[in-house]
């Protein structure tokens, strides 16, 4: 790639840049499309609910003879459940509050005590009676969801305190003296997880069973959590762990409607946002799991998630099936002690990434922040530590590119002995044994940034996915786990944004003098590579400028302090590396080198070349 290519495809991408700033729509534009598409999509889901109150009417609150033998009709045993008053029950600890109401004996909202929404407001995962939890069965020759029947608490108690010992709510919907269908809950001091049994006694009669299982649906409505709607998009997903213990989940980066049918059994199911989740756990196991994602059209909401899933059941007499809920951070240890694989919904990485940030990254970050609470200082330190740690690698590079630089004299004449293109062959013989009589590898310089690279991607995953960034500041930064903004734009640029992130700013020009520094040390051997050297200087702080700009502050100041302390090293080491000393060692190297001896990879380059150029005088005698 010459140079002339290089700039024809900036020029490309600043036209293009150009041409969506131009024809991009104003403010007032854009929020008159807002105002119109939210009216649309309000209309269109009030005549949704009309629809759904006209099918669900015979299960409301209608009291004339003939609605309630309809009721009957399609209802059977469950008819005296279509009715009745939707109270609530409270059942709280010391770090969560949830609501359960009467109205398909469901929890109704669930809110986390110690967090706050980014506009301050009290932090609730779900709420309302447009989410859904309930079974749906097969009875009466009718399909029964019990999410729009009316359930009776065990208490008239509202209130419901874990604080010392733990706590029960029973919330049944009875079909006859004998049989009921009971929701058991259980929450207990100091825990994220809430127990939830469900027990079908003299249900046999009542529910016909299919294929040993019985449907469980659950939906759910995400609302907004964080500062940036397009950052926490990106974590917003719905997650599920196999029976065996192997971790998915469906696409966040991808939009509309996402739909996953599992055949394999599943231990639980995630609905999960950028820092917190809901978690339904099977103390057995799932079935014939299917799984939904969609945007969700209204303002402040980020998607809508939904579970169809199987609970193996018997039918017999006396039956209970135990599940339980997670609601809570995704905080690495807290998931963790729970022993139930939760702690895999953090997006730390794969592989060797991943057991970077679990067993390195993670602990120094804990034991820091024992001792400290500004989470700037702690990541300061935490960079400095990893800098000093990789010093020996960095150091390694530099000496090794020290020397490439010191044998640029003589690497510029074998260029100029072989000028020709197809004397390539031997300009390559020729520098490979020059290479190998001083004794320096080319790859030298490479293996041990190459070592790097996982920690650069480690951090990469673990600045946006920590719960402990999440509306703590730093400088002019509101919130670490958010972009930061010093000027909001009254337009918006395309794969930039609307706003001047000074964090990413500073990782940029950072990146710029780090690339020129490293260039101009290089000196004319980038001369062969124009292209190169203006992809690596300009090109790349360019792009990251524009990739990182909506990018998490803390990812952003932790990329800028390690390109800070890098050029700090760099100076520092350029003062105890003397280049006619390495020289010296150079030479002394080949003087006491045995004679060079053609290895078996140079021996068959002499052998292509040989044919090469047989090959070619053939061609030449023919065109004779």
């Amino acid at each position: 790639m010459d140079r002339n290519t290089i700039i024809g495809l900036v020029l490309i991408f600043l036209i293009m840049v150009g041409f969506g700033w131009l024809n991009a729509p104003s403010k007032e534009e854009r929020m008159a499309a807002a105002r119109m598409a939210d009216s649309l999509r309000q209309v269109q889901a009030e005549e949704q609910l009309q629809r759904a109150q006209s099918q669900t009417a015979l299960q409301a609150t209608s009291t004339t003879p003939t609605d309630s033998a309809t009721a009957r009709a399609q209802l059977g045993a469950f008819a005296a459940a279509a009715q009745g008053s939707n109270d609530m029950r409270t059942m709280e600890n010391d770090l969560m509050r949830v609501r359960i109401a009467n109205r398909g004996g469901r929890i109704h909202s669930v809110e986390l005590k110690g967090y706050t929404t980014y506009g301050g407001h009290p932090l609730v995962l779900f709420s309302g009676d447009e989410n859904t939890f309930g079974l749906q069965f097969w009875g009466n020759n009718n399909s029964i969801e019990t999410n729009h029947l009316y359930f009776s608490p065990s208490t008239p108690d509202t209130l419901l305190l874990a604080s010392d010992a733990e706590q029960q709510l029973i919330m049944r919907l009875q079909t006859s003296d004998s049989a009921y269908i009971d929701y058991i809950y259980t929450m207990r001091p100091g825990s994220y997880l809430m127990d939830l049994d469900v027990r079908f006694h003299g249900m046999e009669r009542s529910i016909n069973t299919r294929g040993g299982m019985i449907d469980l649906n659950w939906l759910m409505h995400s609302p907004q959590l964080e500062k940036g709607l397009t950052n926490e998009k990106q974590y917003t997903t719905v997650g599920y762990m196999f029976h065996d213990g192997e971790y998915e989940e469906l696409n966040a980066r991808k939009d509309g409607e996402q739909r996953k049918e599992l055949s394999t059994k599943v231990k639980w199911v995630d609905f999960k946002q950028q820092f917190f989740s809901s978690i339904l756990v099977a103390k057995g196991h799932l079935v014939s799991t299917t799984l939904l994602m969609d945007d969700h059209p209204k303002a402040g909401y980020v998607r809508t998630f939904g579970a169809r899933v199987g609970l193996p059941f018997d039918g017999k007499p006396d039956e209970t099936i135990g599940l339980s809920f997670y609601f809570g951070p995704n905080h690495f240890k807290t998931m963790d002690d729970y022993e139930m694989g939760f702690e895999k919904v953090i997006p730390l990485g794969r592989n060797i990434v991943r057991w970077i940030n679990k067993y390195v990254v993670i602990n120094v970050f804990n034991w820091l922040n024992r001792s400290i609470s500004n989470y700037g200082l702690i990541i300061l330190i935490l960079t400095l530590l990893l800098k000093i740690v990789l010093f020996p690698i960095t150091y390694k590079s530099y000496t090794s590119s020290a020397k490439m630089r010191v044998l640029r004299p003589q690497i510029e004449e074998i260029n100029a002995k072989y000028p020709k293109q197809e004397d390539a062959m031997k300009k390559q013989q020729a520098t490979m044994a020059l290479y190998k009589k001083v004794g320096v590898s080319p790859m030298g310089g490479c293996l041990p940034m190459l070592i790097q690279f996982p920690i650069l991607i480690a951090m990469y995953r673990f600045f946006p996915a920590s719960v402990e960034l999440r509306q703590q500041g730093f400088l002019w930064a509101d919130d670490l786990s958010a972009y930061d903004s010093i000027l909001s734009l009254p337009f918006s640029i395309p794969w930039y944004g609307d706003h001047v992130s000074l964090f990413a700013l500073l990782m940029a020009v950072t990146l710029f003098v780090q690339s020129k520094m490293n260039a101009d040390q290089m000196g004319s051997t980038n001369n062969q590579m124009p292209g190169m050297k203006f992809m690596m200087t300009w090109m790349m702080p360019i792009m990251l400028l524009f990739m990182f700009n909506s990018f998490s502050a803390g990812l952003n100041y932790y990329y800028f302090l390690a390109n800070l302390i890098t050029l700090l090293q760099t100076f520092v080491i350029r003062q105890l590396i003397d280049d006619e000393k390495v020289l010296a060692k150079l030479h002394a190297h080949a003087q006491k080198a045995a004679p060079p001896t053609k290895s078996k990879w140079q021996q068959r380059l002499e052998q292509m070349q040989r044919q090469q150029q047989e090959m070619q005088r053939q061609r030449i005698n023919k065109k004779r």
